[in-house]
């Protein structure tokens, strides 16, 4: 099977899936389930593509386990964190915007932009598994894992101080200063920059791969000013009144040594 046809065979599975999920949001009358599904969704196009492509089996496997371990963790993480909260005000704003036509406009600006965008991002996972030259576990893909390992080590490890914080009800309105948070205002967002950098690796030792470069670039776009640091610090200061000195206080994305209470 040629590259372009495990492409639009991915394409189409994740649209579809997309749509489905969908239906599953009009039932439960929920669009928040879009965020848990974000990353089985990137899961399903590795395994997918691990079975149509013909690249060397060490890279093949590596790359469909390590999207697998931060998918579904994602997933998990996702779901146990918004488990009795309801919607997400986000979806509440679309709904608004909508009116009744919601149910329809959500299939195109929430599930299926969320499927073509996994798609895109996955790019670089399923080039370098059609990568047939340079078989075994090559120094370049051991290094691009530990890298990984790195950021994922990090998300979750962000993920668990944050949660652990907002479980205590003392900490309701207050900044979370400590941990990963002391360096980052978005450690988990930094560690999963870092993890699609580092597939992007992978696949880079195979120079024919280096466009799939747009794929970590927008995963980082993303993060940085769609649905991760843009859109939590518009509201956030308004919630939490701390939150304006630890901006000034704080690298914003990529750890850093912190600034100097002033007198």
């Amino acid at each position: 099977m040629s590259i372009l046809e495990a492409y639009f065979i991915t394409l189409g599975s994740s649209l579809t899936l997309s749509g489905l999920i969908w239906v599953l949001s009009l039932i439960l009358k929920d669009s928040s389930i879009a965020d848990v599904f974000w990353g089985p969704a990137f899961v399903v196009i590795a395994w997918l593509n691990f079975f149509l492509a013909e690249g060397a089996f060490q890279r093949r496997i590596l790359l469909a386990l390590l999207v697998s371990i931060w998918g579904l963790r994602l997933a998990l993480h996702i779901a146990l964190r918004n488990r009795g909260r309801g919607e997400d005000p986000r979806y509440g704003v679309f709904r608004e915007r909508w009116g009744r036509r919601y149910w329809w406009g959500s299939l195109f600006q929430v599930f299926l932009l969320q499927a073509f965008l996994c798609w895109v991002i996955s790019l670089s996972v399923q080039a370098a598994q059609h990568s047939t030259g340079m078989p075994g576990w090559t120094p370049w893909m051991l290094s691009g894992a530990a890298l990984w390992a790195g950021g994922f080590l990090m998300q979750a490890e962000a993920d668990r101080q944050l949660a652990r914080f907002r479980a205590d009800p003392g900490n309701r309105g207050r900044v979370l200063e400590t941990g990963l948070w002391k360096y980052s205002r978005h450690p988990n967002y930094f560690g999963e920059a870092v993890m699609w950098w580092a597939i992007f690796l992978i696949a880079a030792e195979d120079p024919s791969n280096l466009w799939t470069l747009l794929s970590p670039i927008l995963m980082t776009f993303l993060l940085l000013q769609v649905s991760g640091v843009a859109m939590l610090e518009r509201t956030i200061s308004d919630r939490r009144p701390e939150y304006a000195s630890y901006i000034q206080r704080t690298s914003a994305f990529v750890p850093w040594f912190p600034k100097k209470r002033g007198p």
